[in-house]
C-alpha cells in the first residue's frame, strides 16, 4: 500500500483540534503528524475539508445492513454489518451476539475468527451478550436461552484466536472463580442484564469485571439503602460504562450523573444497533418475536426495547446535545475509550504515531464524509 497524505481543516490528536496539519499513512499505520508547509514530496496529498477524527469504536452491534448477527454469524454476515456502520464513521466494531445455543456461539466466535484472518475492515474482535444473564433482567432476550457459567463454557468463551472477547454475564449468577479465570485468559468482562445487588456486583468487580454493558438499562438501580449495580459502576473509579445515547434508553439527566460520577474517560458510547440501521427496513424478527423500528426506537410487541436504531456518528451528536459535553469529548467517548476499554490504545483508537489509520472526516454540520480503515 502506497504512502499518502492527508490535509484536514482540522485533526483532533491526544493534544486536541490542530489546524495546517499534513497526516501522513503509510501501511495503514499513521507515520506523520507534522505542519502542513512540511508535508513530504512524493506522495500523493489529499486536501480535506472537515474534522479529521479518530474511527469510532463501537463494542455493541448486534446487526446492520438488515443482518441480525445472531441470524448470520459468517463472515458474510460480519462484512455486511461492519460494511452498513461504516458509513457512520464506525472503523472498528465487535459483532455482538445476543443469547443463543452455544453451538451458535461457537458458529459466531468461528466466523469472527475467520474475518479478521481475511481482513474485514473493521472488526476487532467478538461481543458475547449472554446466555449467562439474570432471567429478572432479560430485557428483550430469550430467557429459554440462558444457562449456567460452566468449564465447558470457559473454554468456548476464551477458544477466540484473533482479536478481543468481550463477554457480558450476570456476575451474581457465574460460579465462585468463573469470572476471574476468564480475565486471567484475557477475555473482557462486562457486568449487565443483572439483578446483583451491590455487594455482589463489588464482588464481580473485584473478580475481574471491567465494565457494565449499556448502564442504567437491564441491571439494579440506585437506591438509598441498596446501590445496586447501577451504584457500584458510578462508585468504582477504574471501571468503565458503556452508554445508549439515543434518547429512549436513559434519560439526559442519568447520562449526566454518569458523567459527573464517572468522568468522559470512562463512558464509552455504545449503539446496540439492530439490522435496521443502514437498512431501508425497518423491521426484522429477534428469534420468535417481531422487532419494529419507529423514530429511531426499536421495540418488541410489549414495548421492550430491543437494541436501537442508532448508529455512532448520531451517538456523537446526541453526546453533545444530552450530556453537555464538547465536540471533542463526545468524539473521544466513541474512540479513545471503548478502544482502552478492550485493551487496544496501542493499536487503534486516537489520531498518534504507530497507531493504525483508523479514521474519519466529518463535516461541519457532523456529518460522515469519508472513513480510512488501516
Amino acid at each position: 500500500m502506497s504512502a499518502f497524505a492527508l490535509l484536514p481543516t482540522r485533526v483532533l490528536t491526544p493534544a486536541g483540534f490542530e489546524a495546517d496539519r499534513c497526516l501522513v499513512v503509510d501501511g495503514g499505520i499513521i507515520s506523520a503528524i507534522v505542519p502542513a508547509t512540511d508535508c513530504p514530496n512524493g506522495v500523493e496529498r489529499l486536501d480535506v475539508e472537515g474534522d479529521l477524527l479518530p474511527g469510532f469504536i463501537d463494542l455493541q452491534v448486534n446487526g446492520g445492513g438488515g443482518v441480525l448477527f445472531n441470524d448470520h454469524p459468517t463472515v458474510e454476515g460480519i462484512a455486511a454489518i461492519g460494511e452498513a456502520h461504516r458509513r457512520f464513521g464506525t472503523t472498528g466494531f465487535f459483532p455482538t451476539l445476543i443469547s443463543d445455543e452455544l453451538e451458535v456461539v461457537a458458529r459466531a466466535i468461528s466466523a469472527v475468527d475467520a474475518a479478521i484472518e481475511r481482513g474485514v475492515p473493521g472488526v476487532l474482535g467478538i461481543h458475547i451478550e449472554g446466555p449467562f444473564l439474570n432471567p429478572d433482567k432479560k430485557g428483550i432476550h430469550d430467557a429459554t436461552k440462558f444457562r449456567t457459567l460452566d468449564d465447558a463454557a470457559i473454554d468456548l468463551l476464551s477458544s477466540l484466536k484473533r482479536g478481543r472477547t468481550l463477554v457480558t454475564l450476570a456476575p451474581e449468577r457465574a460460579p465462585a472463580g468463573a469470572i476471574r479465570e476468564l480475565a486471567a485468559r484475557g477475555v473482557v468482562v462486562a457486568a449487565g442484564h443483572t439483578n446483583a445487588s451491590y455487594e455482589e456486583t463489588r464482588t464481580g468487580l473485584d473478580e475481574g469485571v471491567s465494565g457494565f454493558t449499556h448502564l442504567y438499562n437491564a441491571m439494579t438501580q440506585l437506591g438509598s439503602r441498596a446501590p445496586g449495580a447501577v451504584g457500584a459502576a458510578l462508585e468504582d473509579r477504574t471501571a468503565w460504562c458503556g452508554l445508549i445515547v439515543d434518547g429512549y434508553h436513559v434519560h439526559p439527566a442519568a447520562l449526566r450523573v454518569a458523567l459527573a460520577a464517572k468522568g468522559a474517560e470512562r463512558l464509552a458510547l455504545v449503539t446496540d444497533a439492530m439490522p435496521t440501521v443502514g437498512s431501508e427496513t425497518k423491521e426484522f424478527w429477534l428469534g420468535n418475536t417481531h422487532i419494529v423500528a419507529e423514530n429511531g426506537r426499536c421495540t418488541g410487541p410489549d414495548g421492550t426495547l430491543a437494541g436501537s436504531d442508532l448508529d455512532m456518528a448520531g451517538a456523537v451528536r446526541n453526546a453533545e446535545d444530552m450530556m453537555g459535553v464538547d465536540f471533542e469529548t463526545a468524539v473521544r467517548m466513541a474512540s479513545e475509550v471503548p478502544a482502552a476499554a478492550m485493551g487496544l490504545s496501542a493499536v487503534t483508537g486516537s489520531i498518534r504515531l504507530g497507531l493504525r489509520a483508523d479514521l474519519v472526516l466529518m463535516d461541519g454540520a457532523k456529518q460522515v464524509v469519508r472513513t480510512w480503515i488501516a
